[in-house]
């Protein structure tokens, strides 16, 4: 297997999940692995999926949960620009939820032990699974948490479910987290500090490395650079402001870290494929319905 690194997910403990949503998804990433649960939706690719030892072809439109520290990568065939990738992460520790452990969650539960298999959901489930999925970052909320429950509902009782590791293969590439005293303190100050003016000099020093190194050493603990992981959380936290106030797009922009609207705006659309203000005004329209 190729050399898999270890990705660090922009979720933080305020989040219950995050949705990361990606209209023309190039597929660029390593093998990678990360402590947090995941559920990855394809549209309109096909190509190869990977997780552990698992190597399966994939075609149009694929569904498939893995559990914590499980190496996983989609290699696409194809490069028409159409593929669409929807990912939900959600924290290690949902499982040791108490409501979780009540009768009625059995199921739920159920579906995040076996997620340490891999499981591959039926075609039917797929389609039926499709538009929620889709749809679920437009939620705002404890309509948000509601929905995100139903979706881990249904798939934890969906037929024909495919466990994608048998046996000792699921305790063979079910990778033990490395602690880096190092990173866990970038990542805190990162979360702490978003909104404010973050040097990678200053951060690298409080570190004790020069800034090449902690560069080398971040994207190879972290599977991104470090200004691509500081605008994640920037941008989450942008969209969460932009659907839960009426602040102004430049109010949202500098609140977030931004010092430039214009770049706030492209890297806005980059990550999340709309404009900040496209994003504000779509999200206005599905809540008019609820």
């Amino acid at each position: 297997m190729e050399y898999i690194q270890r990705e660090i997910t922009p979720i933080n403990d305020e989040d219950l999940f995050i949705v990361l949503n990606h209209p023309n998804a190039r597929f660029d990433y390593a093998a990678h692995f990360h402590s947090d649960y995941e559920i990855n939706l394809v549209l309109n690719s096909r190509g190869k999926r990977i997780v552990g030892d698992c190597v399966t072809e994939y075609r149009d439109l694929d569904l498939v949960m893995v559990g914590p520290n499980i190496p996983h990568r989609w290699v696409s065939e194809d490069d028409n620009g159409n593929a669409h990738v929807v990912t939900i992460q959600f924290h290690k520790e949902t499982l040791e939820y108490p409501i979780i452990n009540k009768k009625i969650f059995h199921p739920v539960k159920e579906l995040f032990t076996n997620s340490f298999y891999g499981i591959e959901f039926s075609d039917e489930t797929k389609v039926a699974m499709k538009d929620a999925l889709l749809n679920l970052s437009h939620k705002q909320g404890v309509e948000s948490a509601l929905e995100f429950f139903r979706i881990l509902y249904l798939l934890s009782v969906s037929p024909d479910q495919k466990f994608l590791l048998e046996g000792s293969s699921k305790m063979d590439f079910a990778i033990r987290e490395s602690k880096s005293r190092r990173i866990n303190k970038v990542i805190a100050y990162i979360q702490e500090h978003f909104q404010e003016d973050i040097a990678l000099s200053a951060v690298a020093e409080s570190v004790g490395m020069s800034e090449s190194a902690f560069s080398h050493f971040f994207k190879k603990r972290t599977n991104r650079s470090f200004i691509d992981y500081l605008n994640d959380i920037r941008i989450g936290h942008a969209a969460k402001v932009l659907y839960e106030t009426t602040h102004t797009i430049a109010e949202v922009c500098y609140s977030s870290g931004f010092n430039n609207i214009s770049n706030f705006n492209r890297i806005f659309k980059k990550k999340k494929g709309q404009t900040p203000s496209e994003y504000r005004m779509n999200i206005q329209k599905i809540m008019t319905k609820f």
